[in-house]
């Protein structure tokens, strides 16, 4: 033990004597061990920690997809399903159901609209959470008719309530009707990575009046103990022409049209329903930042084999005198370690800092940001990663200087310090290492700035989203029970909005562009034959108010836009997408006096407008074919009358994201009803860069990673060709007293640094190809092997590596080849 801190002491001393050396290398390691633990960070936090309740593993999320309609994932769950599947399952524990809510608080001051999670009465007991105080729901509560009663989170709890425990039993207003207060969920629940929700409600269904269809719910499943999903899936595919035969199917379609849909389960882990398909873009990322960290090691190792060769003939001498291959090497290693160890010390400080630039720069959705931080598996992690860097760049020196050629060193001490092709070797083969690793990143981060270019030259279909500001509104039916006065009050509200100061425009729909508002069903078009039990193609449905797409600058393809008197006649028309109807009548003047309809049971509508293609479910994915209907209709989907209480205002102004305008609209908004709160106020332009943000979050952290590679590849082939110039002195010397032009001199070293970097990108153009292919979902309208990116990479890693072989040369090319000469 005093040996061995005697040798680390030893060690420090030596790290102190060379302090160039050791800063360098310091903040080499620093920089690419900080920059893993703090992607390791976010990965720890979002894929690899488990969910926040008991026996994580055994929680499925149940979904399934329909191939006889395209849809080959994430089609959610009906209540028809969920019945059969809860009394007929062989697999599970239980199943419940969920969806997100919004719903209005009156009656305790100024209304508000706060989040809400509705559920089935075995949701909460499948997560394994019970309510702090009170009670769970119970099977009367789920029941069409049932006891309307409310469970609040523990934030709502202390908020509203003032954290009064007495709270239980108490009656207050939600949606305009009274529910009891039966329990407060304790402070760590947290329900998947959803935002904070402010109450639980019941889920309320009547069997005995329950059809087929209506895949608007999620489900969640606790699995018995041993069972795997293969077994899952395949007990639920059991069951589910059990769903076919046992409920009726809604008017206007028949069962063949769902029994065609081939209706497949997909049981998969809850996890997967929490981070969704990030994980391969935090894998990406991570694999980036690992090769900038191999980059640094290269670079380590380069700076310990010259350090070792300045030691060459003290370890050939302690070789002579005794010392053992092994006590050499061992030596040699322990320095690499504890450099390893202090560039780790750095690095956990440059990862904190760099977190924190993380988080701030997520895309939005990221799922469970609150999960990351410096923790104790992040430490153990950069641990870990120390060792292997100070390992990985120590091994090189070791494996060159602690072999039988130490007693070399002695023979050697004598000669000329120039040296010869085999004495460089292995430095140029580590800058061609750090070339190859450099070209990868460079030609990822390469693509996703083109795919980023690429976006921002794609027409989303509108305009204007900066000044168009977007506020969700609710009128309950406890509220208003008449269908048309809800969408006469919906009318004077816009109207009042119109004549705020700086408004141009103001319209309403169940949703705007990109807001994630989603309703697709089939439709039928007259003209078109359909075999029997044929279901057509699926179409985003949105449901507008007249003006909607002026205000929104969705433009008007032919014909012309919905009238208020016709909404309030509830006259049979719709207007369509071009890429409707494109697809359908090859020309969008076509597509006029067509008609179309959902069910048999609905009237036919006719086309009387066609507008512009909208990209609605963000600029990197293909725009959705949709169906533009009144909001008031008669006989839709088989109801008598559907009216879209739930809407999006969109207003049009220079003033859109100011809080003026939102004072001046919320005291519009009141003034017709005081009891109407407003919630999701953002801009248009909020929803639009959200759908960039996973793109421009991955071009920033690849941009960020090519950059320290470029640096420190340059920096690399910039220290080799130094250290071959000064080893070379003498050469040059000579060459220069024979006739040798500078510029001839300069010539030969940069196009030795272009050789090495040639051979670098040779050897990185095939794991680039490779590399690149695993971010072609990330990639819009950019081919993998996109011939521009790589021409641009190669030319900017040449002229990179001109100028780090040019500066060193050009210095000593300038010499006195007299006092060259005499120096040796």
């Amino acid at each position: 033990m005093e040996s061995f801190k005697s040798q680390i002491r030893q060690v420090l001393r030596r790290l102190w004597r060379a302090p160039l050396f050791t800063c360098l290398t310091l903040i080499m390691l620093g920089v690419g061990i900080g920059a893993n633990t703090a992607v390791f960070s976010v990965i720890e936090g979002v894929l690899l920690k488990p969910l926040p309740y008991p026996h994580p593993e055994e929680l499925v999320g149940v979904w399934h997809t329909a191939p006889g309609l395209n849809l080959n994932e994430d089609v959610n769950m009906a209540p028809s399903n969920y019945f059969i599947y809860r009394e007929q399952n062989r697999t599970f524990r239980d199943i419940g159901l969920y969806q997100g809510d919004s719903v209005s608080v009156t009656g305790t001051g100024e209304p508000e609209q706060v989040r809400a999670l509705d559920v089935t009465d075995g949701l909460l007991p499948i997560l394994g959470v019970a309510p702090m105080l009170g009670r769970t729901f119970n099977q009367a509560e789920v029941k069409t008719g049932g006891p309307d009663t409310v469970i609040l989170t523990y934030g709502y709890w202390q908020r509203k309530f003032g954290s009064d425990r007495s709270v239980v039993g108490r009656n207050m207003t939600v949606d305009g009707k009274p529910h009891q207060i039966i329990g407060v969920m304790p402070k760590t629940f947290q329900f998947l990575d959803w935002e904070e929700q402010s109450l639980i409600l019941p889920l309320q269904f009547d069997r005995n009046k329950t059809t087929l269809g209506q895949f608007s719910y999620d489900g969640i499943a606790r699995l018995k103990p041993g069972v795997k999903l293969s077994e899952a899936n395949t007990d639920m595919a059991r069951v589910i022409p059990t769903v076919w035969d046992s409920f009726p199917s809604p008017p206007g379609f028949s069962v063949e049209l769902f029994k065609k849909a081939r209706l497949t389960p997909n049981v998969r882990p809850l996890m997967r329903d929490v981070v969704g398909d990030v994980d391969k873009l935090l894998w990406i990322l991570m694999g980036s930042i690992g090769m900038v960290l191999l980059i640094a090691c290269a670079n380590a190792a380069n700076l310990l084999l010259v350090r070792a060769e300045g030691r060459q003939q003290e370890l050939a001498i302690r070789s002579a005198l005794g010392a053992s291959q092994r006590r050499i090497g061992g030596e040699l290693l322990l320095e690499s370690v504890v450099v390893g160890l202090l560039g780790g010390i750095l690095g956990l400080a440059f990862a904190y800092g760099a977190l924190r630039l993380l988080v701030a720069v997520a895309p939005a959705g990221l799922p469970r940001v609150a999960e990351i931080g410096i923790n104790l598996p992040v430490l153990a992690f950069a641990v870990v990663v120390s060792l292997f860097a100070s390992l990985l760049a120590g091994f090189v020196p070791v494996l060159k200087y602690a072999g039988a050629r130490m007693g070399t060193g002695l023979r050697e001490g004598g000669r000329s310090s120039s040296q010869g092709r085999e004495r460089h070797r292995t430095r140029n083969i580590l800058v061609v290492v750090q070339v190859g690793l450099a070209f990868v990143l460079l030609i990822c981060s390469g693509l996703m700035l083109r795919t980023f270019n690429a976006l921002l030259h794609v027409d989303p279909g509108f305009t204007g989203p900066a000044q168009i500001q977007t506020l969700r509104l609710t009128i309950p039916e406890a509220e208003v029970k008449d269908d048309e006065k809800v969408v006469r009050m919906q009318e004077e509200i816009m109207r009042k909005i119109a004549t705020i100061q700086g408004v141009s425009s103001v319209a309403f729909a169940n949703s705007v562009p990109m807001d994630g508002g989603q309703w697709s069903d089939p439709v039928f078009a007259q003209d078109k034959n359909y075999a029997e039990g044929e279901m057509p193609p699926l179409r985003r449905f949105k449901f507008v108010a007249p003006g909607l797409f002026h205000t929104v600058g969705i433009p008007l393809i032919a014909g012309r836009d919905l009238t208020w008197a016709e909404t309030y006649q509830r006259l049979p028309v719709a207007i369509v997408s071009e890429n409707f109807a494109r697809e359908y009548w090859g020309n969008p003047t076509n597509a006029l006096g067509k008609r179309i309809r959902v069910s048999t049971k609905d009237d036919w509508r006719e086309i009387v407008g066609v507008v512009g293609t909208i990209h609605d479910d963000g600029m990197n994915k293909d725009a959705p074919t949709i169906a533009y209907w009144p909001v008031l209709l008669t006989h839709f989907e088989s109801d008598m009358v559907h009216v879209s209480r739930t809407v999006v205002f969109a207003i049009r102004s220079l003033r859109a994201g100011s809080e003026g305008l939102m004072r001046e609209v919320r005291q519009a908004v009141w003034s017709v009803d005081s009891n109407l709160p407003l919630e999701n106020i953002r801009t248009l332009d909020y929803y639009y860069g959200r759908s960039m943000s996973r793109t421009s979050f991955t071009l920033v952290m690849l941009a960020i990673a090519g950059s320290m590679a470029l640096l420190l590849g340059a920096v690399g082939l910039y220290g080799v060709i130094a250290y071959s110039v000064s080893q070379r002195r003498r050469e040059i010397g000579i060459r220069i007293a024979l006739g040798a032009q500078r510029g001839d001199i300069t010539g030969m070293f940069v196009r030795q640094g272009l050789l090495l970097t040639s051979t670098g990108i040779a050897c990185g153009l095939l794991v680039a190809l490779a590399a690149s292919r695993l971010l072609s979902s990330l990639l819009f309208h950019v081919s993998a092997a996109d011939p521009l990116t790589y021409i641009a990479v190669c030319l900017g890693l040449a002229g990179a590596a001109m100028l780090a072989s040019y500066l060193p040369s050009r210095r000593t090319a300038a010499v006195d080849p007299v006092e060259a000469l005499r120096a040796e």
